[in-house]
């Protein structure tokens, strides 16, 4: 694969989940209890309120992580485990969210295999 096809696909990826926590976090802070809203709608799919900064705290860090290039490999491991957990939680309500978050994690997992892409921190390093 070209490095710059990784490149592309790495930033696209890491902005599924960058660009959705972003989102989250104005609707969540636009509402006086925005984050207990956040808490409830993640109880309704049977997780506890303990989900609601881990989730936020992962797609965070490792969305922008991806982003940026830095640590490739571990977070698009992390990432494509989170997208599978996503998929059995949130494919209770949407087979579409199902799929999707499969394929998510289907990317992701191809670039814990090709980590060296264009334009990252990993490969300012070598």
């Amino acid at each position: 694969m070209s490095r710059f096809q990784t490149a592309a696909a790495r930033i696209l990826l890491g902005l599924v989940f960058f660009g959705v926590v972003i989102l989250k976090l104005i609707a969540i802070t636009s509402t006086p209890d925005g984050y207990l809203q956040y808490q409830m709608l993640l109880g309704q799919f049977g997780l506890p309120a303990v989900f609601a900064p881990l989730l936020i705290l992962l797609q965070f860090v490792f969305g922008l992580s991806l982003i940026l290039g830095f640590k490739t490999k571990l977070s698009a491991t992390v990432l494509g485990v989170l997208a599978v957990f996503l998929a059995l939680v949130l494919g209770q309500a949407s087979l579409d969210a199902f799929f999707a978050y499969l394929g998510i994690a289907g990317g992701m997992w191809l670039l814990t295999i090709y980590p060296d892409t264009a334009f990252s921190f990993d490969q300012r390093n070598k």
